[in-house]
Formats: structure tokens, C-alpha cells, sequence
């Protein structure tokens, strides 16, 4: 959601400089909520990388996976 508003300030057609600004309190529920976002963030990168171009790289196989229902999953039959 953040982003999402960060983004919209910066819309195609935008002539002026804009600034975003965060602001947090030391030990508040919104402190720790950010703390989780940097963590998730900072996950995704080592995991996936920045941008999209490692879906390009997927081979057909791979990307069907992607998209194919796991029955086993479906119908709670999932080891663990």
C-alpha cells in the first residue's frame, strides 16, 4: 500500500520534484511492521533478484510449474 501511494506521486506527466516522506516512532507497531517490510524486501532480492528478466530466463517446463495446480496441495494431502 505504501508503494503503491509513493508511486502514484510520481505519475506520468509529473513536472515537479516531489519528496516522500516516512515518518516513524522508535518502538511503535508501525516500526516494527517497517523493520518486517526491509526484512521481506531485502529476502526477495537475494532470492529472486530486482527485476523481472529471471521470469524470462525460466525455461517452459519450469514456468508451467509455476501455474499448475498442486492436488496433492489442494486436497491437503501436503507431508509436513
Amino acid at each position: 500500500v505504501e508503494d503503491q501511494a509513493t508511486d502514484r506521486v510520481f505519475r506520468i506527466g509529473q513536472s515537479q520534484q516531489v519528496q516522500v516522506h516516512r515518518i516513524l516512532c522508535p518502538g511503535t507497531l508501525e516500526e516494527r511492521i517497517d523493520q518486517m517490510i526491509t526484512h521481506k524486501r531485502a529476502l526477495t532480492r537475494a532470492i529472486v533478484g530486482s527485476g523481472e528478466g529471471w521470469l524470462t530466463e525460466l525455461d517452459d517446463e519450469t514456468l508451467r510449474g509455476l501455474f499448475t495446480l498442486d492436488e496433492a496441495a489442494a486436497v491437503g494431502e501436503v507431508d509436513g
